[in-house]
């Protein structure tokens, strides 16, 4: 219990809790996450990597990922191969893929260079998480 002499005392020692909890709560670091999309798009689907992917690196990437250009060589014939041959996808797990990481600035500034597409990172992580099949 408490009397009057002790009430200062008591409501000194209850205000440094509440100050010491809100710093406490307060000493929190900021985590960027990177969401990807494609984590929630449905995996019973399974993508076609000619349908679904490649129309993609096409419309966004081969432009400097092409024969003789940055690698990997994007264009249609070469896409494939030169993705899995050159060690940028693992697949059934795109968090540990270069790809991804490329995608989304993991790795160096995000590509395309004009920057991250949450079209193009959704289904490049989707088909990464089903297997990266050539179909």
């Amino acid at each position: 219990m408490y009397n009057k002499q002790t009430r200062p005392a008591f409501c000194f020692m209850l205000l440094m809790v509440m100050v010491m909890g809100f710093s406490i709560s307060s000493c929190v670091k900021d985590i960027t996450v990177i969401e990807f999309p494609g984590a929630n798009l449905p995996t019973e689907t399974e993508l076609s990597f000619t349908d679904s992917i490649l129309p993609l690196f096409q419309t966004k990437c081969v432009r400097c990922h092409t024969t003789g250009g940055r690698a990997p060589d994007l264009t249609s014939e070469n896409a494939y191969s030169s993705l899995m041959n050159g060690g940028y996808v693992v697949a059934k797990d795109p968090d540990n893929s270069l790809l991804m990481k490329w995608l989304t600035g993991q790795e160096a500034r995000p590509m395309p260079t004009s920057g991250p597409d949450e079209t193009l990172n959704a289904f490049v992580y989707t088909w990464i998480k089903q297997g990266a099949k050539n179909n």
